[in-house]
């Protein structure tokens, strides 16, 4: 095998590679070896040549035909070649290669090719691209998969966009704004730009509207199967219903932690599942990667599971341009820090396509002037036993029931049950629970169905927010995190906000929880009641509405920046206590369990099971299991007493990231879940390892380090404060990076090291 130390070096790791991909290297009707490409008697028709070539002395573009030989060929199922290996030795940058071996997949008709040197590989699509890297070889059905689409591939201008299309058993017109959006993608996609981000306000149809693009790229020919990621249960449950809604025609389903894959068209799962099992996929599997709240998903791990896959990536956000890190625009090739396409808040409000709000005047204000505590991290219960009581709780939801069920007309005449659907958001599951308590009992008639506490720990909590979306009641849900984002419900004409937020990602967030329109009850507003002064926090009211954009406010004046974005723990895969709080709240009055004894009792609960278990029996011996079976054992395990479920474990191991198998393999002793302290150390060595820096650099970051697993980030004022101060940490860093390298090497250090476990 030319170019390599030794040739059975080659042939071990490309061998190895093929059979990863689901190649047979020993099978010569998949794989061919040492080829000369002189000779193309060995192929069982005339050599295919996709792009305009036909054989001759010389390429069509007037490359010689080579007279050496093709390190692997890989051929389909008619025997006719797919793609060409071109294999270099580990010293050498594979890319090099492809003017060598450009004119062997000429000669023989391969369309693809393949150059790698064991530890690089580069998929190179001639006629259509450049060469770039991906993770994997691809399969025989990948490729052939590329191939029929090439051949069938339509201009996506041939492609009309709808005027109209169903969902929900109604006809819905297609926006103005999401056939720009449309137009866009198009546009985009035909000068050959393979990732995008679109920015839409919560409310506006992001679903939706790429469920729509999705149809035009499986017309045009340039996708067959796509994947979905989103980061929480209840937005796959919603992307899975918009797809099976508007996709009827293509298959799809849902990739569980444990579940055997299915092979299908569309695949929804959880970012967190994709992490554990990307490693089976070939990076040709998918053609198209849909990342929802994608700017929660660009951080070292998470990002691991988007790059993975060579496809067309569409991210997908809420959040405000100046809220995004720069490292999701650079990864989705947006220059300038600018979406491909962004529909303003405000124009959707001026337009009519989100409904406005009020807040509630003359309310009680729980959080007095001088409530204000670390910001960073806190305990949610002390803050709970701090700043409410009976009498506070009762307070505020005297006062919105009242104005609520004095008001609902005036914000849809066509609701005929009052108050109508409400969201209230609570401080912990503890508070939810009283919270309900106090609502139900100011409806005794409807014998406790008028609230219900909606979160990870209750039963059937997937069967209360059907009733809730579909049914009279209840109609009040009470909840602490489960529906502060993605939870979409249109009907929605009160927001109760019981607890206090600071994020302003979150804060819209919750806001859009009721923007969306309702034309079926004459929705024409909906009112939040912000007994915690949040609005007030970030200078927002239905005049002049808090757009992310610009610096909120404290109560008493004193005027302060948003937090930067990766300051943002409150909202997505890791909440804003993860690491901080030593106790976990588990079943629907919240009792708090510390988590050492919460990883115990699980840890004890999964062994003495495992006897009788023929579930966790087939987890313990690595299989996989059925839809049904990863159900049931999920519904098993969150039985009453202690909540096993995937949210409490999160939190009780500190894995934000972690899954429900992931955590029984724990439990059994086949998989070790390390410590955060851990990871983020082994995390900080790759890091340093990719640097060319001087020892004494070196040593200077492994102080920073610790500061960083001690905060979650690095800030340049740690740097003039002790401990770091002592070290003369501030004059010894410009020292040996300079005043702007110290803070390029501080932000690339959070970026890449403390950021891996936020997103």
């Amino acid at each position: 095998m030319k170019d390599y130390s030794t040739e059975a070096d080659a042939r071990i790791v490309i061998d190895d590679l093929l059979r990863q991909a689901g190649w047979d290297p020993a099978d010569k009707s998949q794989v061919l070896t040492e080829v000369h490409v002189r000779d193309t008697s060995w192929v069982t028709s005339e050599p295919v040549a996709p792009y305009g070539y036909k054989p001759g002395r010389k390429t069509e573009d007037g490359d010689e035909i080579p007279t050496g030989r093709a390190d692997y060929v890989l051929m389909d199922r008619r025997g006719r070649p797919l793609a060409i290996i071109e294999a270099k030795r580990t010293a050498i940058e594979p890319y090099t290669a492809k003017q060598q071996a450009l004119p062997y997949a000429k000669k023989i008709g391969s369309p693809f090719i393949f150059l790698t040197n064991g530890e690089l590989i580069y998929f190179w699509d001639y006629g259509n691209d450049d060469a770039r890297i991906v993770n994997s070889l691809f399969s025989r059905r990948d490729l052939e998969r590329l191939v029929e689409m090439r051949a069938t591939r339509k201009p996506l201008a041939l492609i009309k966009i709808p005027e109209y299309y169903l969902r929900q058993g109604e006809t819905r017109q297609v926006r103005p704004y999401q056939r720009e959006a449309m137009q866009a993608l198009d546009h985009a996609v035909e000068l050959g730009k393979r990732r995008f981000l679109i920015e839409l306000p919560t409310g506006t149809g992001k679903t939706d509207l790429v469920s729509i693009y999705i149809k035009r790229l499986i017309q045009s020919g340039r996708a067959e199967r796509v994947l979905f990621l989103v980061d929480r249960e209840q937005l796959a449950k919603q992307a899975l219903e918009a797809m099976q809604d508007i996709l009827n025609q293509y298959s799809s389903y849902w990739l569980r932690p444990g579940m055997v894959r299915q092979e299908q068209q569309i695949t929804v799962c959880l970012l967190q599942t994709m992490i554990s099992r990307y490693t089976e996929f070939t990076s040709g599997y998918f053609d198209v990667v849909i990342a929802d709240e994608c700017h929660r998903s660009i951080y070292g791990s998470w990002q691991t599971a988007l790059t993975h896959f060579d496809a067309l990536h569409i991210g997908l956000t809420a959040t405000p341009s100046a809220y995004i890190e720069r490292n999701t625009f650079r990864f989705y090739q947006c220059r300038d820090g600018r979406p491909d396409f962004t529909f303003p808040i405000l124009q959707a409000f001026r337009e009519g396509y989100l409904c406005p709000y009020k807040f509630a005047t003359g309310i009680t204000q729980i959080l007095a002037e001088g409530a204000e505590i670390d910001e960073q991290t806190y305990d949610p219960s002390e803050f709970e036993r701090k700043w409410t009581n009976e009498d506070t709780n009762k307070k505020m939801m005297q006062e919105f029931d009242r104005l609520a069920c004095e008001n609902f007309k005036e914000l849809a005449p066509g609701q005929k049950t009052g108050p109508g659907k409400t969201i209230v958001f609570a401080i912990t599951k503890h508070h939810a629970a009283r919270l309900a308590h106090y609502l139900n009992e100011l409806h005794p008639e409807l014998k406790g169905q008028y609230a219900e506490v909606i979160t990870s720990d209750v039963a059937d909590a997937d069967d209360l927010i059907r009733k809730f979306k579909r049914e009279v009641y209840p109609q009040v849900a009470v909840s602490v995190g489960m529906l502060d984002t993605g939870f979409d419900c249109r009907e929605v004409l009160h927001l109760v906000m019981c607890r206090r937020v600071r994020s302003p990602i979150l804060y819209q967030q919750m806001r859009g929880r009721g923007t969306r329109t309702a034309d079926h009850i004459r929705k024409q507003k909906f009112v939040i009641y912000d007994f915690f002064g949040n609005h007030d926090y970030f200078n927002d009211s239905d005049t002049d509405i808090f757009t992310g954009i610009g610096r909120g406010h404290a109560p008493d004046g004193e005027r302060k920046p948003p937090k930067p974005p990766g300051d943002l723990v409150e909202l997505g895969l890791e909440d804003e206590w993860l690491h901080a709080v030593t106790y976990v709240e588990v079943g629907p009055e919240g009792e708090r369990v510390d988590k050492r004894d919460y990883v115990s009792n699980w840890e004890t609960s999964v062994q003495s099971a495992v006897k009788d278990d023929p579930i966790i029996q087939k987890v313990r011996r690595g299989e996989l299991l059925t839809e049904d079976e990863e159900r049931a054992l999920a519904d098993r395990l969150n039985r009453p007493e202690m909540y096993f479920n995937e949210e409490n474990l999160r939190r009780a191991y500190r894995q934000p990231g972690g899954n429900l198998i992931d955590f029984i393999k724990a439990a059994l002793g086949t998989l070790k879940i390390k410590p955060r302290e851990e990871e983020l150390t082994e995390n900080f060595q790759a890091w340093l390892v990719a640097k060319s820096i001087t020892p004494q650099q070196a040593q200077y970051l492994s102080l920073l380090k610790n500061r960083g697993i001690a905060r979650g980030r690095i800030e340049l004022e740690d740097l003039f404060q002790p401990p770091l101060s002592i070290l003369n940490a501030a004059e010894l860093g410009v020292e040996l990076f300079g005043e702007t390298g110290l803070k390029e090497i501080i932000q690339d250090l959070n970026d890449s090291v403390f950021m891996k476990k936020v997103a």
